[in-house]
């Protein structure tokens, strides 16, 4: 297994350290779906007792990105083509209203964030950022909607597709349009066009998740 890893003897939440680790692992494919996370493997890893590990692959498990299987213990979640369409659907569904919230009262440092997000993925070259860009960038058009449930349910559902989603951007067309979507999305909330910003993060989300789906297919299928 080939992960971050560091000796966490004397620091106070190993636990912390382990789950971000393993979960950038995830995301970042270099753990793959179905791969066995051995807690005894782990913990040598880290120099710490399998206690800190069962609780970071606790809160793994509840994000959706790690399942406990029979004779086998946790291993990296997977997602059927169905479960990624539905969450896509249900995406296109809350954010947009999301934003609607967000776009009437959003401060104007929420707003200069967001367009510097939409800047940087737009220059960006090395795809490992372009995940962490992207959600940022969201969540500063998101994050003053006055719905901290809604950005609760809306943060779980990207925590489960987030590796897709950078498998998506790296090996497809999808940063082009990207860019071009988050421009048009920046440029509405700006305007203070509620509707606009709503309408253009529908399609967004509606967007990609198309493009997912068909890549993903053609891979499961090869």
């Amino acid at each position: 297994m080939q992960i971050r890893a560091q000796d966490l003897a004397q620091l106070a939440s190993p636990a912390d350290v382990i789950f971000d680790a393993l979960r950038e692992g995830i995301t970042d494919g270099t753990l793959a779906e179905g791969e066995v996370l051995r807690q005894d493997n782990i913990a040598r890893m880290f120099n710490v007792s399998r206690i800190p590990v069962r609780e970071a692959l606790t809160r793994l498990e509840e994000q959706g990105l790690v399942t406990t299987q029979r004779y086998r213990g946790a291993v990296v979640a997977s997602l059927s083509l169905d479960e990624i369409e539905e969450i896509f659907e249900f995406r296109s569904l809350i954010e947009p209203e999301v934003v609607r919230h967000s776009v009437v009262v959003a401060s104007q440092e929420s707003l200069d964030l967001a367009r510097d997000y939409a800047d940087r993925f737009g220059h960006e070259e090395d795809p490992k950022n372009w995940g962490h860009l992207n959600r940022q960038l969201h969540y500063m058009l998101y994050r003053d909607c006055g719905r901290p449930y809604f950005l609760q349910v809306v943060d779980s559902a990207l925590n489960r597709i987030e590796r897709y989603q950078r498998l998506q951007l790296t090996l497809t067309s999808g940063m082009d349009r990207a860019r071009r979507e988050h421009q048009a999305i920046v440029e509405a909330c700006i305007a203070r066009d509620a509707d606009q910003a709503a309408e253009l993060t529908r399609a967004h989300i509606l967007g990609a998740g198309r493009s997912l789906l068909d890549f993903l297919e053609r891979v499961r299928k090869g």
